[in-house]
């Protein structure tokens, strides 16, 4: 395919000729790890690097042998899928004596290894660094043995570490997201999706406890995804008299008619005391108090279990690619470091800031410091925190504010996974805020019609996990009916709007905006949170609904390549939505370990499409048994999926067949995952506490009246924060023709697709290099949510 110009062409920068580079996973296992590994490995042989595979973790270091071998690109295929790690994972007693590293030293200088990629937890990253610092006085120790030459030291003069998190807790300080949690919360929601049915079938209380010893992310995040009713995590212990709260919140929301109640726990959940809270106990407590059918579920090493996820598969993707670039550029001087995440970028952090910050938040648990554990586990922990106690406890009546503010809230454009979720979480903030929360149905096909009614509390319950909208929604725009819904403004005093949808909500504002001249009722503060399978939104790095899709593509890719399992050669073309914009089509592939993906941003013609079928015949007559193809919707209008599958048909003949899907409105549908059941929630909390403040801030004489351009915003996810920004001035960064952005981030990923399918590609390092530290990697006035 036609290449963009990079700002810095990879191989004029680095070179791994010479180098040798070892991946291990230690410590437990979580889904992802495959994904890092495969992606180590074929970085590494990209830059001219030998790398290694080292079985069983520090084990395998210690023992050496067959437990390191040399890894080859075609050792790592079919491995994206799997969950687990394939090369093995052990606690090692060996290593944590002098003599058992001593024994490691020696099996890495025998084969000229000095670049370490250790994909594991802290104590696993701990023993790395210790392991580093110790490197010059073993390597001494060896030649005073006689195991190894006098030279070998000033040859293997120091050991480069750097760090990937490998935890399904995401109990890791310095980094958003942890590889694996995302993929242990798709299968605690799977299971909670699951017993809610049940549990309504019978009227029964369920106490749910998930993993988390020490943390209580995985706790608080499917809280705040399924909208549990209570959650106890170890941060955050009840204040004393917690039973009869919980048991006064149960009762009252099944005299609500609420059928069900849902308690989730954390394995490490204790109380002030620091005593243990357990899911028996909180059982018994339900029985003797309510008298409620309750039932225990432990969910145990299911949350390890399954395939990763597609936000797990591209995560440690970027990861292990980005520490092959860091093992590249480390110096002798270079302290080891971790590769995290922080919003939506890959940043590189010290280790050992990492691993104290994560020691500092125990201290602070043992000592019962908790407000500070929480703010020790970052601004992501502390925002999720925020979001579910402002969700999930209603305030009485009598201690709510009195604002005598009218909202409205309505999505708009066609329907994505998480609508739900957010319209819940504004209806929820609002009426916390003492505002009276208004529901138009249908867009502003409904507005103008009057389909206006105000949406209470309860109103809104067992939404989050509820796919498509609700409300309903339509692709109308406002300004045909811009009279009739002034009206209608005025008619129900609508003092501010609230608008969740994706490129047509982002039209509509701009319309509304521009209809203030002319008519007051638009005076008012406006908001637009985005939301859309395609991700086409200006100003948003992500929209709700997109992760959906990303996963329902994914899913399927997994099992159309699995079909061709054991048969002939195979290539697949699929065809994903997304208009004109290739980010499905490109992270899709990313995460399915696709060859290729067709995109209208990056222009293609015949001759990228012959190289395309040269390159998979080639790859075919190896050891690779399936090819995958992606193609956007909107890439070429001429060269169409079919066409496509007929090229490939044809070309490929003698050496593979081909078969072609078009997945369609499959990607819309189906239970939103639990990113964004957790992205739609926050950032739409976030959306209303910035129409309350702008309430206040332009209501003078009586009135609301807004009309400065920074009255009428998008809310979306740029880089590292969520930031609010003029709809009026993203009109310069649209392409309203082919409704994309100007700039898309995610076009610098496409080079990486292409570099982990064997393509020659230039590749931009300019965003990288950067080590910052823990606390400074945190963005000032950021709520930002976990990103991809």
């Amino acid at each position: 395919m036609a290449q963009q110009d990079s700002k810095k062409i990879f191989f004029e920068n680095l070179s791994g000729a010479g180098k040798a580079i070892a991946v291990l996973t230690s410590g437990g296992d979580a889904q992802g790890m495959n994904a890092a590994v495969r992606a180590v490995v074929r970085m590494g042989l990209y830059v001219g690097a030998k790398v290694y595979f080292i079985h069983e973790g520090y084990q395998g270091m210690v023992d050496g042998g067959d437990n390191i071998r040399e890894a080859t690109w075609e050792s790592v295929s079919s491995m994206l899928q799997v969950g687990g790690t394939v090369i093995g994972s052990a606690r090692c007693k060996d290593f944590r004596s002098h003599e058992g590293r001593l024994k490691a030293a020696h099996n890495l200088v025998q084969r000229g290894i000095t670049n370490l990629c250790v994909i594991g937890g802290d104590g696993s990253l701990t023993g790395a660094n210790l392991f580093r610092e110790e490197w010059s006085g073993l390597l001494t120790e060896l030649v005073e043995q006689g195991l190894i030459e006098a030279d070998a030291v000033q040859k293997y003069t120091a050991l480069h570490i750097v760090g990937m998190v490998g935890s399904i807790d995401n109990d890791f300080c310095g980094t958003d997201m942890t590889i694996g949690t995302d993929s242990a919360l798709h299968r605690i929601i799977e299971v909670v999706d699951a017993i809610m049915t049940t549990a309504q079938s019978h009227q029964r209380t369920f106490v749910l406890e998930v993993m988390g010893r020490h943390c209580g992310y995985l706790a608080l995040v499917s809280a705040l995804a399924c909208g549990a009713d209570w959650v106890l995590i170890p941060e955050m212990p009840p204040e004393d008299g917690w039973e009869e709260k919980m048991c006064e919140k149960l009762s009252a929301n099944r005299a609500g008619m609420k059928r069900l109640n849902i308690i989730i726990v954390a394995e490490g959940a204790i109380d002030r005391n620091n005593k243990p809270i357990t899911t028996d106990y909180i059982k018994n407590l339900v029985v003797k108090n309510l008298g409620f059918d309750t039932r225990v579920t432990i969910l145990g090493h299911v949350q390890r279990g399954g395939t990763p996820s597609a936000f797990d598969r591209i995560l440690a993707s970027r990861m292990g690619v980005e520490a092959v670039l860091a093992l590249l550029e480390t110096t002798a001087n270079t302290p080891a470091c971790v590769v995290s995440l922080c919003g939506n970028q890959s940043v590189r952090v010290p280790l050992m800031e990492c691993v104290q910050t994560t020691q500092e938040v125990q201290k602070a648990m043992d000592q019962k410091r908790f407000e500070e554990a929480v703010k020790l586990r970052g601004r992501s922990f502390e925002n999720n925190l925020r979001t579910y106690k402002l969700l999930a406890h209603r305030k009485p009546e009598s201690e709510l504010p009195v604002s005598n503010f009218n909202v409205a809230v309505l999505n708009v454009g066609a329907p994505a996974a998480g609508m739900n979720a957010a319209v819940r979480s504004a209806v929820r903030v609002g009426i916390s805020e003492g505002h009276k929360m208004f529901a138009v149905s249908d867009g502003f096909e409904g507005f103008y019609k009057g389909q206006i009614k105000e949406i209470k509390w309860g109103d809104v319950g067992g939404w989050t996990g509820q796919g498509g909208s609700l409300l309903g929604t339509k692709r109308t725009l406002p300004a045909k009916h811009v009279d009739k819904i002034a009206e209608q403004m005025r008619k129900h005093n609508i003092n501010a709007l609230l608008v969740i949808g994706g490129f047509e909500a982002f039209l509509s504002l701009l319309e509304l905006s521009a209809a203030r001249g002319k008519y007051d009722e638009f005076c008012v503060p406006m908001v637009m949170v985005p939301a859309t399978v395609s991700n086409n939104v200006p100003g948003s790095d992500l929209s709700i609904g997109a992760d959906t899709a990303l996963n329902a593509i994914t899913t399927t890719c997994d099992r159309i390549k699995q079909s061709a399992s054991g048969t002939k050669r195979r290539v697949f073309i699929i065809e994903t939505m997304g208009g004109y914009c290739g980010y499905l089509a490109t992270v899709g592939g990313l995460a399915a370990g696709a060859d290729a993906a067709y995109i209208y941003e990056e222009p293609f013609d015949i001759r990228d499409l012959q190289a395309n079928v040269e390159h998979l015949t080639e790859k075919m007559k190896t050891s690779i048994q399936r090819g995958l193809v992606l193609r956007n919707e909107n890439s070429n209008v001429n060269y169409t999926t079919d066409f496509i599958y007929q090229l490939y048909t044809e070309e490929g003949r003698g050496v593979f067949d081909c078969r072609k899907n078009v997945l369609g409105h499959m990607q819309q549908g189906g239970a939103p995952s639990p990113f964004d059941r957790n992205f739609g929630t926050k950032i739409s909390a976030k959306a209303m506490q910035w129409l309350s403040q702008k309430l206040v801030e332009t209501y003078r004489k009586g009135r609301v009246f807004a009309n400065a351009e920074d009255s009428c915003c998008l809310l979306g996810m740029h880089a590292r924060a969520l930031v609010f920004q003029p709809v009026v001035q993203l009109k310069d960064h649209t392409d309203f023709v082919h409704r994309i952005p100007k700039e898309q981030w995610w076009l610098k990923l496409r080079p990486l697709m292409k570099i982990l399918a064997k393509y020659k590609t230039s590749y931009d390092v300019s965003d990288s290099g950067q080590v910052e530290h823990v606390i400074h990697s945190r963005p000032k006035d950021s709520d930002a949510s976990v990103a991809m």
